[in-house]
């Protein structure tokens, strides 16, 4: 099909959730948009930077419940790309980290459609805001970033390499999983390493439980933590205790 140029599709990746995170080419991205079509984790604050003639069309999916299928936002996508010079298709986290972003490029480029994608901060670095490094100097050689949820429903068979590794293992998507996951760690002799559930890792409302992974389906029914929640597992949890023991001794000796 003929390339229309002067057409473009932004996949933009809106950060975990503080409007602030989002970086300034997404700020303009969004800002210029004449179509939004947004996902069900963006901020909704968001949508304010738009102009208020821009088209907002709402194709998000709530965890394990209502949603709308992927056949039909591609659809939605190739109606208003032919329509519209400059849609937006806005994404929480980054688009490209477990968020069907490039199935969503190869549909604009499939009817001549430029592509722009903008990156966004993922939720799995967010962790770090509550005091959790991803890496560490002497405690974890890199990251394992897995899905909790295939498109089989199964959990990443990828787990199994990644416990015997030395590296932060970060779990998208598997809150439905956390038995599976602790079942997992505890057959092959590492139910005791740390682990913690993160939810709304950069909003005021964030919560958080940090336990042994062997724990963790009992410390999230404690916590009543569920979706969206990132589940990160590791020594480096560990550090998290040290940060706010050094906090306390500042504070009060």
């Amino acid at each position: 099909m003929e390339k229309n140029e002067k057409k473009t599709l932004y996949v933009v990746g809106s950060g975990p959730g503080d409007p602030e995170l989002l970086t300034i080419k997404a700020y303009k991205a969004i800002e210029q948009a004449q179509v939004i079509l947004y996902d069900n984790l963006i901020n909704k604050d968001l949508l304010d930077v738009a102009d208020e003639n821009c088209v907002k069309c709402y194709v998000g999916k709530l965890p394990y419940g209502k949603y709308m299928p992927q056949e039909e936002i591609h659809n939605l996508i190739i109606y208003y790309c032919q329509q519209y010079d400059r849609v937006v298709r806005l994404k929480g986290g980054d688009p490209y980290i477990f968020g069907r972003g490039f199935e969503e490029w190869t549909i604009a480029k499939e009817i001549g459609v430029a592509v722009d994608y903008i990156p966004g901060i993922s939720s799995m670095q967010s962790v770090g805001l509550s005091d959790i490094p991803l890496t560490h100097r002497g405690i974890s050689e890199g990251v394992w970033a897995l899905t909790g949820t295939k498109k089989d429903g199964d959990l990443s068979a990828d787990l199994h390499l990644a416990i015997k590794s030395k590296s932060t293992v970060v779990i998208y998507m598997g809150m439905r999983k956390l038995d599976e996951i602790a079942r997992t760690y505890v057959l092959q002799g590492k139910g005791e390493t740390p682990a913690a559930i993160i939810q709304y890792a950069s909003l005021p409302q964030q919560r958080q439980v940090v336990c042994e992974v062997k724990d963790l389906v009992k410390a999230s029914q404690e916590k009543d933590l569920g979706h969206p929640a990132i589940i990160v597992i590791g020594e480096v949890v560990r550090l998290h205790k040290a940060i706010s023991s050094s906090r306390n001794q500042l504070l009060f000796g």
